[in-house]
Order: C-alpha cells, then sequence, then structure tokens
C-alpha cells in the first residue's frame, strides 16, 4: 500500500472530511476511566503498532485511559489543526509541521518521538546509486512535492555541496525510478523501499535507499506532542499514556509479526493492507526508533541535545528562523519518568 496514494481507505478519511473526525475506542463506556482522545496523521497501520498492541493487551486500561483514536488519512484534518481546535488531546505529526504551528503561536508541547529517525530518503538502483550526498549534485530526482524537494535543497546546503539537481515530479508509486525516468526517488525507506523488496529486488544491490538523516539531515518522525495547557493540567494523564504506548512498543520489539497482524486483520481491516508489506515495514521501523549516534537511548525518548543541534541545523536549512529555545517546544522529562517508573 502506498503512503499518502490510498484512495478508497477513505470510508473514514473522507467522511472525516466532512464532518469531523471519526472517533474509534475499544473501552467506550468503560466506568472509572478517563477518555483521551488520540488524533494520528496516518491510516491504521503497523506504524501504530505500539498502540494497537497497548490495546490489545490492556496497557492503556491499566493506566484507567479510554484511548479514542481518531485515523489520519489524505483526506482526513491533521492532527495540528484538531489539536488547536480542541478536538483531540495528543496529536502525532511530522516535526516541520510542528515547528511551524509553534511558530504560528500555537503553545504546543514535544513529549516523545516514535522515529528517532525519519523513515524517508532517497531510492536509487543498483547501476546508478546514490548513497552519499555528493551523488545527488547533477542528478534527476523525481520528487513529490515541496517538503521532498526542501529536504534535498537543505540536505545539499548542510553538506556545503552545490544546490544542483534537477527535480522531476512523481507520485507515490516508485514505477517511474524503475522506468530510469530518474536517478533518484524520495521515498519511505519503510514503504516504496519495501515494495521493490516485495517485487523481488534486493537491497544493496538492485536497489539502494539512503534516509535524509544518513545524509546529515536530521528530522524525527511520527512526533507526539499535545497543549501546554492540557499536559499542565493532565500531566499524569500524558505519562500514563506515554507509559503504555512504551510497553506496547516494547512489546513490538520482541515479536513484530504481532502488531503487523493486528493492523492488516483488526484496525486496519477495511485498508486492504498487504501482511508480507506490514510485516517488514514493521521490522524495519523498529530500527528507526534506535538513535543511530545513541544507540543506548531508549525507545519514544526524545534529546533536547539533538533537538537544539542537528534538528534543528536541519530545520534552518530547510529555511526555519526563530526557532524557539528548545525548553519552550519540547519536554524530555515525562519520558523518563515513564522508563524510571518501568524499572
Amino acid at each position: 500500500m502506498k503512503r499518502r496514494a490510498i484512495v478508497s481507505v477513505l470510508g473514514a478519511a473522507l467522511f472525516a472530511a466532512i464532518a469531523g473526525p471519526l472517533a474509534v475506542s475499544q473501552t467506550a463506556g468503560a466506568q472509572g476511566m478517563k477518555t483521551v482522545r488520540v488524533g494520528m496523521s496516518w491510516i491504521p497501520n503497523v506504524e501504530y503498532g505500539g498502540v494497537w498492541l497497548a490495546l490489545e493487551k490492556g496497557y492503556f486500561a491499566d493506566e484507567k485511559l479510554d484511548i479514542k483514536y481518531f485515523p489520519g488519512g489524505p483526506n482526513a484534518p491533521k492532527p495540528l489543526v484538531t489539536l488547536s481546535a480542541g478536538k483531540v488531546d495528543i496529536g502525532y505529526g511530522g516535526w516541520l509541521p510542528f515547528l511551524d504551528a509553534v511558530s504560528r503561536g500555537n503553545d504546543f508541547v514535544l513529549v516523545a518521538a516514535t522515529f528517532s529517525v525519519s523513515p524517508l530518503g532517497i531510492l536509487s538502483l543498483g547501476g546508478n546509486p546514490i548513497t552519499k550526498p555528493a551523488d545527488i549534485v547533477g542528478k534527476k530526482i523525481l520528487a513529490q512535492g515541496a517538503k521532498e524537494r526542501k529536504a534535498i535543497s537543505a540536505t545539499l546546503k548542510l553538506n556545503n555541496l552545490p544546490d544542483k539537481w534537477q527535480a522531476v515530479p512523481a507520485g507515490y508509486s516508485p514505477e517511474p525510478l524503475l522506468n530510469k525516468q530518474g536517478a533518484g526517488y524520495t521515498a519511505f525507506g519503510t514503504n516504496q523501499a519495501v515494495s521493490l523488496e516485495l517485487k523481488g529486488l534486493k537491497r544493496g544491490k538492485d536497489f539502494h535507499f539512503v534516509s535524509f538523516a544518513d545524509l546529515g539531515y536530521r528530522s524525527y518522525g511520527t512526533i507526539i506532542f499535545t497543549t501546554r495547557a492540557y499536559l499542565e493540567s493532565n500531566r499524569a494523564t500524558v505519562v500514563g499514556f506515554l507509559r503504555a504506548l512504551t510497553r506496547g512498543w516494547i512489546d513490538n520489539a520482541r515479536d513484530p509479526s504481532v502488531a503487523a497482524q493486528l493492523a492488516v486483520k483488526k484496525y486496519g481491516a477495511d485498508l486492504g493492507l498487504n501482511p508480507k508489506q506490514q510485516l517488514r515495514q514493521n521490522q524495519i521501523q523498529i530500527e528507526m526508533m534506535k538513535d543511530p549516534k545513541n544507540p543506548a537511548q531508549k525507545m519514544l525518548v526524545i534529546d533536547p541535545a539533538t533537538i537544539s543541534g542537528p534538528l534543528y541545523a536541519a530545520a534552518r536549512a530547510a529555511g526555519r528562523k526563530n526557532l524557539p529555545p528548545v525548553s519552550r517546544l519540547a519536554d524530555a522529562t515525562l519520558m523518563k519518568e515513564v522508563y524510571d517508573s518501568l524499572k
């Protein structure tokens, strides 16, 4: 299934665009439970495997939390918007859109990051590989949109290379790369790269994938945030949510097949998800939850030094200015409290 290319998901997503987000609750009406509304930035696939396991194993229930989640999708409202409007309590989203929302005056707080390394990068074929920043210079790169084009230009800037490359408009399928319409194709290592594997192509031989992080352009992926007002009034609830979620992701790392099956057969049952793709995506994304510069760092943890260093450097290279102090933007103490409680 191609990320952001699905149009038929979309019973829920189309309804969401017309009538507001569609909530799904596993424990609706449970006595003594506190409701937490969670806005997801994408469809209910294995990207949220930790959520599915925490629901199935009762980890949220252990925290006395009734989780109402709002699936995302190409036509669904963005969690940054629904959070600002007070329609969700906790949201998922992208790092740079989060920064942009804060710069527009939204008092949001980053509390965790699913992926320490964003899955976004560049695919290339074995005969003409792109594996380092200098390989981009002078090449035709198939790029889906402004975000991807800015990531390439920012990567070159960070590496003191000339911004000389040709953007070729592309959709969300790697077929144009296979047809050699460009030397590279912006893609997700958890998605389009997996699609090539499922076609029988060998990673590292027939094709190469390099993340923008490996090229020097660092970003968190699928971050988790809330409003400062909600956090200040409901800190114990946010910690409980993150503790249950962390337990789910720890279980997922032990056996990635379980969440993949839950995504295919239950939470994304109407989406036509490919079981092999979901399993492979999960295996790859588990590695992306680790900080390559700090292998001992635990899952979901955000690091102020990483934010003020490489993440802010990448954001500036992508045109963001007047970035706030990290202490205003993010609260790393919640995940510390989570892990202290799990010892």
